[in-house]
Parts: C-alpha cells; structure tokens; sequence
C-alpha cells in the first residue's frame, strides 16, 4: 500500500507539473537565473582563488647585496637565513649572473647597453631570493634581516629589501577578493530568496488550481503527506529541470569565455576547470535547485493547508 502511494503521488506530481505548463515555465526560469549565479559565484572564487594563489607562488624576499660584499659573507648570511625554520628555499643570485638578467631584461634599449658596456666593472651587486614556506612568516624572515643585518646601514652587507612592496599589494588584493567573494554570497542569497518567493506564489496558484482535488481529499480523509506529496515532488522537479538546464548551458559558456579569460587569471580556463570539477558542479547545483523547489512547495502547502 506504501508502494502503491508514493507512486500515486510521484505521478500526480510530474501531472501537475506538466498540467501548469505556463506556471512552471515561470518558475523553472528564475531558478534557472538563481543556480546560474550560484555557479557563477563557484568559478569567480576559483578564479580569485588561483590568482591569488599564483601571486602568493610569486611574493619573496629579494635581498640585494652591496658590491662591496665578499662572496664568502654572502654566503654565511644565506646558509643563516636557510637555517630559519620559515624559509622553504634561498636561491643565490650572484653579481654577474645578475647583469647578465638585467641586460636580458633591457636588451630592445641600446642606450642602456651602451652605458653598461662604458662602465669599468660591474655595477650590480649580489642577490638572495628567499622564499617561505607559507606568506604569513615573510614577517619573521623580514624581523630577522632587520635585527641582524639592516639594510643600508654602516658595515651591513644588504643595500635594500623589497619585501614590503609585494606584500601590500598581496595583502590590498587578498582584501579585494574577500569582498569580492562576500558580495558574490550575498548575491546568492538575495536571489535564493527571490527564487523561493516565486516559486512559493507558483506552488500556490498550482494548489488553487487544484483546490477542489484538495478539497475532495479532505472531506475523505486523505493524509496531510499524501496531499503535500504532489506539489513537494512538482517543486523538486522545478529545481531538478532547472539544473540540468544550467548545467547544460555552462557548457557552451565556459567553453566560449574560458579560453578568453584564461590569459588573465594565470592561464586557469573555465571550460577545462568546469569538466574536470564537473561532479561537484553537478551535485551543488542539482541538489540547491532540488532545495530551493521542494523548501518552497513545503512551505507553501504548510501555510495553505494550516489555513484549511
């Protein structure tokens, strides 16, 4: 008899849901709109997330040494500075591999090439790199260098460290992102609830179309869960048409748009991260579309029948 019931009303309800053809466009297109930017939301944080990760991949502490620094003191302060427990690495840039960059670097400008070539020796002085093992201790390595050998100061044998610079602009753009992510949240919500409203008032109007089937049900004694079931499974196929259309759409989109952006955000492209995350995809928007379909048939149902 169980068996034979929820059948009964998983029929009823895709009958209900074709039968309010008009009224379930409606809503099946909002929802649309709401799980799109769900999705919209999910590849705008992996974007920020993976610029943000890729700058933080590029951020060190470049030392540059003076020129008058015998390479055996340059090297004392790199094997100290490894033996910090913070630094992953400390890559030695030595003067003359340093004017060999620099002349790669400025190679299209003859007249800085010309003025090296006059010089009598070599300008550029040695240079450290060192990287940590995660951008929250650069401090630490920073407070280091400053209590042990402050730049430019008499007798130290750094000139200058540019740390300080990266890190602000590191810091400026994680803020950025923070409150990218946190209006993209809000967003979500405002449309969450705009998606439930609506489908809510299509729930209704479905009900009131079939008010005297309800009515029928009640004089009978039918079980409030065998006349909420209908309209719970109409409202869950509401989220479930809703997000195979989104994830069918995104397809096309992040295929078109992927390889545009990609150059931008450190070559992550949409289409490919879109394929090779395509199950989490496929459950966070299915299952928020099914949500947002059957919460709102839920309620409405509740306040209609509480009502009666």
């Amino acid at each position: 008899m169980l068996w034979v019931n929820i059948k009964r009303i998983f029929r009823t309800g895709f009958v209900n849901f074709l039968r309010n053809g008009v009224v379930s466009l409606s809503a099946v297109l909002v929802m649309v709109v709401t799980l799109f930017i769900i999705s919209s939301v999910i590849f705008t944080g992996a974007l920020l997330d993976h610029t943000l990760e890729n700058l933080r991949e590029k951020v060190d502490v470049s030392v540059n040494i003076v020129t008058t620094a015998i390479e055996d003191e340059i090297l004392t302060l790199k094997a100290q500075v490894e033996n910090l427990p913070e630094v992953e690495s400390v890559k030695y840039i030595s003067a003359d591999l340093a004017l060999e960059q620099y002349k790669e670097r400025h190679k299209e400008d003859q007249k800085i090439l010309a003025a090296l070539d006059e010089l009598n020796g070599n300008p550029l002085g040695a240079a450290l790199n060192i990287k940590a093992k995660a951008p929250s201790q650069y401090e630490s390595i920073q407070v280091f260098l400053d209590q042990n050998y402050p730049a430019g100061e008499l007798g130290s044998i750094i000139e200058t460290v540019n740390y300080a610079r990266k890190q602000e602009a590191i810091e400026k753009l994680n803020l950025i992102i923070n409150a990218g992510e946190q209006f993209g949240i809000i967003v979500t919500v405002l449309f969450v609830i705009l998606s439930v409203v609506i489908t809510l008032n299509t729930i209704r109007l479905a009900m009131f179309i079939s008010k005297d089937e309800i009515r029928i049900m009640n004089l009978v004694g039918a079980d409030r869960s065998y006349i909420k079931g209908p309209f719970l499974v109409a409202g869950a196929l509401y989220g479930v048409v809703s997000s195979l259309l989104v994830l069918i759409l995104l397809y096309p989109v992040t295929f078109y748009i992927g390889p545009k952006i990609s150059t931008l955000f450190f070559d992550l492209n949409l289409f490919n991260y879109y394929l090779q995350n395509f199950g989490q995809m496929f459950l966070i928007i299915f299952f928020s579309g099914i949500f947002i379909g059957a919460f709102s048939s839920f309620i409405a149902i509740h306040q209609y029948l509480k009502k009666k």
